[in-house]
């Protein structure tokens, strides 16, 4: 598979999220459970709505107690995310491991999967630029400066799949090797964050 594929897939999650355009709605992953293609769906899912979470806490008139329910969702959507990625640089890693590495291979600043991300997160900018590009009631001006936009996350989109396509041929021909960190969240295990132990503590 090639950038352009998985693209391919987040812009299916994108558009069956949009069918109804509810953040509650359940998830309809159409591909095999633990596929390659099932977590690139998996994935731009909870990118999808978290997207559109972080759209309504910017409400002004919301009321407090719902902004702080909405940010502890995007806050377990974060952790969601994070271990999908995970899981996606699991599957390069077993892809590249017994690939020989050539003299002088180097490490890439980013994993594939967080460059993945990225793309995730861009084809979701592209799809709702376009929608701002297409609204109705949106002034002319509006229109000219949110196509202007759109030209260049388009761009982006050429560059980025192109640049994770070179990333990928790169880990296969062995000029490049793979190391996997997992993220390490302090703020979300009860261990690691100052305020959750010490709240637990006063128990």
């Amino acid at each position: 598979m090639k950038a352009n594929d998985f693209a391919l897939v987040f812009k299916k999650s994108i558009e069956d999220y949009h069918l109804t355009d509810d953040v509650s709605q359940p998830i309809n992953n159409i591909y095999e459970k633990n596929s390659f293609q099932f977590f690139l769906y998996q994935k731009n899912w909870i990118d999808t709505v978290q997207w559109h979470y972080e759209d309504i806490i910017r409400n002004p008139t919301i009321e407090p107690i719902e902004a702080l329910k909405i940010k502890r969702t995007i806050d377990k959507l974060n952790q969601q995310r994070t271990d999908l990625v995970e899981q996606i640089d699991d599957f390069f890693y077993n892809s590249f491991d017994k690939v020989e590495k050539k003299e002088g291979a180097l490490l890439n600043t980013e994993s594939p999967a967080w460059a993945i991300d990225r793309l995730s997160i861009l084809c979701l900018k592209i799809y709702h630029m376009q929608v701002e590009v297409n609204r109705k009631e949106a002034s002319e001006e509006h229109k000219v400066n949110c196509n202007k936009k759109l030209d260049i996350l388009n761009q982006q989109f050429v560059d980025l799949t192109g640049a994770i396509d070179n990333l990928l041929l790169e880990y296969s021909s062995g000029t490049k090797f793979m190391k996997v960190y997992r993220q390490v969240k302090m703020y979300n295990d009860p261990s690691l964050n100052p305020v959750l132990y010490q709240v637990k503590s006063s128990k």
